[in-house]
């Protein structure tokens, strides 16, 4: 009969408790352990450390999906007619409450806060704009007509209204703010969303008072 024979294959040296600290002092998930061998080496078991965190339903299935909320900004919008918005810095939660608007039968206008001039010029009266001439054409002059009374004249007859979606308004003075507060006033048919800021949830507030205007000025 064939003898067996078994080989003894010493294992792989574990690191140092000395250099094991020096790379792992700040990773609270491992608590090192150093036991003495027979042979006078040191061997280092880890142990993982439980950590508790915290889970709610809205981590696994989206906390913007599970907000009934989309009632409540219909009725603010038509109740103010002038909501200042905050978005999370990532985007993507404001077209969930536009296409609520979208389908209630609103038309929009985007515009972007930089670049956009007197609001009260660029909206509602007809406004010059000088286009680049490049150093050599000279300096030329269009006039357009009023932005806001332009797009209401284009709405088809089955639309509610123009929703006025103003970019990037935390550029605006309080006294440009104040005006677009204002807007819908001036123009029954139109509605203003301004973008003044960011938070980490999507939240809105009346427009007038962030503008700081007063509720008689307001009506």
């Amino acid at each position: 009969m064939a003898a067996t024979t078994c080989s003894h294959h010493s294992p792989l040296p574990l690191p140092s408790s000395h250099n094991f600290n020096r790379h792992n002092r700040h990773n609270p998930l491992v608590n090192p352990t150093v036991s003495a061998t027979k042979k006078g080496l040191t061997q280092t078991r880890y142990r993982k450390g439980a950590i508790k965190c915290a889970r709610e339903f809205s981590d696994f299935v989206g906390g913007d999906l599970l907000k009934p909320d989309l009632g409540k900004w219909l009725a603010d919008v038509e109740e103010h007619k002038a909501i200042a918005i905050y978005s999370p810095h990532e985007g993507g939660y404001e077209g969930r409450y536009l296409n609520r608007l979208r389908y209630q039968g609103y038309r929009f206008l985007d515009l972007s806060a930089r670049g956009l001039g007197d609001p009260e010029t660029t909206l509602t009266k007809i406004h010059p704009v000088c286009p680049a001439h490049v150093g050599k054409q000279p300096i030329a002059r269009w006039y357009f007509p009023p932005e806001v009374d332009y797009r209401l004249s284009l709405l088809p007859p089955d639309a509610v209204g123009l929703v006025v979606w103003i970019l990037e308004a935390k550029v605006l003075s309080k006294a440009e703010l104040q005006f677009l507060a204002l807007l819908p006033t001036l123009r029954p048919k139109v509605r203003v969303i301004a973008e003044c800021g960011n938070w980490r949830k999507f939240v809105w507030t009346p427009l007038k008072d962030i503008a700081g205007l007063t509720a008689n000025e307001a009506v």
